[in-house]
């Protein structure tokens, strides 16, 4: 296979080639790999090789999957998979191999991919940038002094760098959706629940956190999503039905839609204008498409749901360091972490049971008023970011006062959380670029549980406005 043409193809593509016996799952791993070889120096979106065991796997049996024969890779948060370490960024995470492989990898090797090794993230997935101390920063493909978001920064570098057509991803607050942005992929975040994290967990962070992948094509993301949704007996809550076939489901053409946009934050104050720019090419093309578009965003109480969001992140990474503590037998010491991770965790100390509670019902209320929202409106239409991506070192990762260290970074990111929050479905699509040549995504929000319409609508749009052509080139 000529190795100019491999990044022109999204996953499905190169399952095909390899259906049609015109490549071999072993050309494509080592192509792959020789691209992570040559570009990692330059992006370091790579924290652990597999490279052998990814060999081995494309040398044996033949998947039956929609991505047989696939290269991927694993983020290193959750996604356990056996013989590779996950330290979420830590030093205080032992980098000691799973011995089992989770049911969510069961589920992406049963789709044929294969994983070459686990990606870059900051310490425990807290901020949306990617530059631990631990592993240093994953730098931006469209521009090495950038950020490429967080938390799933090493696997959106190493998409849009055209080492790998898609890429494990997780989202606890944004972090499917941010490195996308600020890589110019499709992320979507599926609704919660949508998959499991069995045997280990129940859940993450009370339900906020849920896995994906982040793509090139909308095709990929759906297929991929065919591949792991699914609840499985013991887990907390199940999300409503699939259809049989997202990537089926996806290739009708949406109904007439109410599309409701935005281009302010939430709290009415103003977005970046590359951010503004972004919002108002995509409400206009979806209105030339012939959808119903008006100005309008949901009711949502800020004043109270953020800090019932840093309520529920802070006892949650308090509860999983005091766990890791248990079963590692260390102590935590602020010199083991970063200060911002240090901080968090000291206020998450402080989180009374009632506060906690309380937290959650502020955030179930918005779930309520976001379902009244959604009576009158298909598709709610935002910025993903109000800035272009930032400069790796914009924020302080030292500041250990968790209302000075989020205030910017809150800032930065002000309406993937709420997703988390209420559950929808979201979707980052890569609809403008600004001067400067950096991706601005836009994000479509749908009802609970309808990742059907979105992921129609993100196929009308990518047909209307298509951005494969547009990947990044790094040169060597």
């Amino acid at each position: 296979m000529a190795i100019d043409n491999y990044a022109k193809y999204d996953g499905l593509g190169l399952a095909e080639l390899v259906a049609k016996k015109k490549v071999k799952p072993i050309e494509l791993v080592d192509e792959a790999i020789a691209r992570a070889e040559a570009l990692n120096p330059k992006l370091n979106f790579l924290v652990f090789k597999a490279y052998e065991q990814a060999r081995d796997a494309a040398k044996g049996k033949a998947s039956k999957g929609a991505f047989a024969g696939v290269p991927f890779f694993l983020k290193d948060i959750f996604a356990y998979a056996k013989g590779m370490p996950t330290r979420q960024a830590a030093r205080f995470i032992p980098a000691a191999p799973s011995d089992h492989d989770c049911v969510l990898t069961t589920r992406f090797k049963a789709a044929g991919l294969i994983a070459l090794g686990k990606t870059n993230v900051p310490e425990f997935g807290l901020v949306p940038t990617t530059e631990s101390k631990l592993y240093g920063p994953a730098r931006n493909p469209w521009n090495l002094e950038h950020s490429t978001g967080g938390s799933s920064g090493g696997s959106a570098a190493a998409v849009a760098a055209g080492i790998v057509p898609l890429a494990h991803a997780n989202d606890g607050g944004g972090s499917i959706r941010i490195p996308a942005s600020c890589c110019g992929l499709v992320g979507l975040k599926p609704t919660r629940a949508r998959t499991t994290y069995a045997p280990d967990f129940g859940d993450i962070v009370d339900g906020l956190a849920i896995d994906g992948v982040v793509s090139r094509s909308v095709r990929d993301s759906a297929a991929a999503l065919d591949a792991i949704a699914g609840s499985i007996d013991g887990d907390p809550y199940w999300a409503p039905p699939t259809p049989p076939s997202y990537l089926e489901a996806m290739k009708r053409a949406p109904k007439k839609l109410r599309i409701a946009f935005s281009d302010k934050k939430l709290d009415g104050n103003l977005l970046h204008p590359d951010c503004v720019a972004a919002v108002k090419t995509a409400a206009k093309l979806c209105e030339q498409l012939g959808h119903d578009v008006e100005e309008a965003s949901p009711d949502l109480d800020q004043a109270t749901l953020i800090p019932s969001f840093m309520a529920f992140w802070s006892a949650n990474l308090s509860a999983g360091i005091d766990m890791i503590a248990r079963l590692t037998g260390q102590t935590p010491k602020a010199e083991l972490f970063e200060g911002l991770t240090w901080g968090l965790y000291e206020a998450g100390k402080t989180v009374r049971a009632s506060d906690y509670l309380m937290a959650k019902m502020a955030m179930q209320k918005a779930m309520r008023d976001t379902a009244k929202f959604h009576e009158t409106h298909d598709v709610w239409l935002s910025a993903t970011l109000g800035l272009p991506p930032v400069k790796l070192g914009t924020f302080d990762m030292d500041e250990r006062d968790p209302v000075k260290s989020f205030a910017p970074l809150i800032d930065y990111v002000p309406f993937t959380a709420m997703q988390n929050v209420t559950g929808q479905p979201a979707i980052n699509l890569p609809l403008h670029w600004n001067k400067a040549g950096l991706p601005i995504g836009v994000q479509f929000v749908g009802r609970y549980g309808d990742e059907t319409t979105l992921l129609r609508l993100a196929a009308q749009l990518e047909k209307a406005a298509p951005w494969a052509q547009r990947y990044a080139q790094v040169k060597v």
